[in-house]
């Protein structure tokens, strides 16, 4: 839905996660799936409304990481994708 919406150019989906966390007062053990969605600034609050809209969680963790480097093809891809939505 992220990548035919072009608010990420990929996604990666990665099952069995162990996630180990506080919420709501209690320390929870979950079986999660993280996902790595690829997109660019412009798009990340996009992103985030529509991650946030269909996620069971009421809280999901959606973070930005920086690409502090990248080849220049992959950066012409990554902003060729998000770009073909507009």
């Amino acid at each position: 839905m992220l990548v035919e919406a072009h608010l990420a150019a990929c996604v990666q989906i990665l099952p069995g996660i162990q996630s180990i966390y506080c919420w709501q007062g209690e320390v929870a053990h979950e079986q999660e799936v993280l996902l790595l969605a690829k997109t660019a600034s412009g798009s990340f609050d996009d992103l985030v409304k529509r991650v946030t809209a269909i996620h069971s969680y009421d809280t999901p963790e959606i973070i930005a990481l920086p690409i502090t480097a990248a080849a220049e093809p992959y950066l012409k891809w990554l902003r060729d994708s998000l770009s073909e939505g507009s």
